[in-house]
């Protein structure tokens, strides 16, 4: 089932913004920084962010925090990483609860510490009864994983496999697929990010750095959004199409 929040968003601004947080490193590498320090002011972006989308209005927000792939990274920023989820959830997770805020983490969690584990939970539990807006957390997340671990559960449940049965098992079925996406650092790539789910989502693309991304950017990012005609397969509306060729007709003029 998915979630239903207690008010509609600000016109033009889409209910579910997804982000691929990506940059930290490079931010603390021009820096002379370790990487780590990179993932700290990652957070402080977080914050901004979470409290730009409820001023804003937006309903949901799913973020990459860290992917399947990511374990390959050097041991000690792994162990880094976990240690700045853990500190995070206690430091971060009363101020959400009094924003309103309900976390989810989405990912594998059985390579998790227990420690972090504990933490995930306990972090869902005493958020579970806002509805201001829905923090998606992919932590040890991969969109490849999300549909086998999606097909694993309707075999085991022996459901025929359908859109819509897959749809329903996978991680975020809580909650609509994204409207827009969003990946800051300068690449152009999903990096197996919602495979499924951003099928049809607005793509934004941001050279901005992760630890850079700020309210203006978020509202760049919006405003092009704002901008698109989602048409899911179907042809242009006649106003869209009369609006693109004025603007043709302007540009060729001027």
């Amino acid at each position: 089932m998915k979630a239903i929040l207690n008010r509609a968003p600000s016109l033009g601004v889409p209910t579910h913004i997804a982000i691929v947080m990506d940059g930290n490193g490079r931010w603390a590498t021009r820096r002379l920084l370790p990487r780590l320090a990179g993932h700290r002011q990652g957070m402080e972006s977080l914050r901004r962010c979470i409290r730009a989308c409820l001023e804003r209005g937006v309903a949901v927000l799913t973020v990459f925090a860290f992917s399947s792939e990511n374990w390959n990274r050097p041991a000690e920023e792994v162990s880094g990483l976990m240690e700045l989820l853990a500190g995070a959830l206690a430091k971060e997770v009363p101020q959400m609860h009094a924003d309103g805020v309900r976390l989810h983490f989405v990912g594998e969690r059985a390579n998790l510490s227990e420690k972090v584990r504990t933490g995930l939970t306990t972090a869902e539990q005493a958020t579970a009864g806002n509805d201001r807006l829905i923090l998606n957390v992919c932590f040890n997340y991969g969109g490849r994983w999300d549909l086998v671990q999606a097909a694993a559960k309707l075999a085991a449940a022996k459901v025929e496999v359908t859109e819509a049965t897959l749809a329903s098992a996978l991680a975020l079925a809580h909650v609509a697929d994204p409207d827009l996406l969003i990946r800051t650092g300068g690449e152009l790539r999903l990096s197996n990010f919602l495979l499924w789910q951003a099928a049809y989502a607005e793509l934004y693309f941001s050279e901005m750095l992760w630890p850079d991304f700020d309210e203006a950017e978020l509202d760049r990012a919006i405003a092009a959004y704002a901008k698109r005609e989602r048409r899911y397969g179907r042809v242009p509306s006649p106003a869209s199409s009369s609006a693109s060729t004025s603007s043709s007709r302007q540009s060729q003029a001027a």
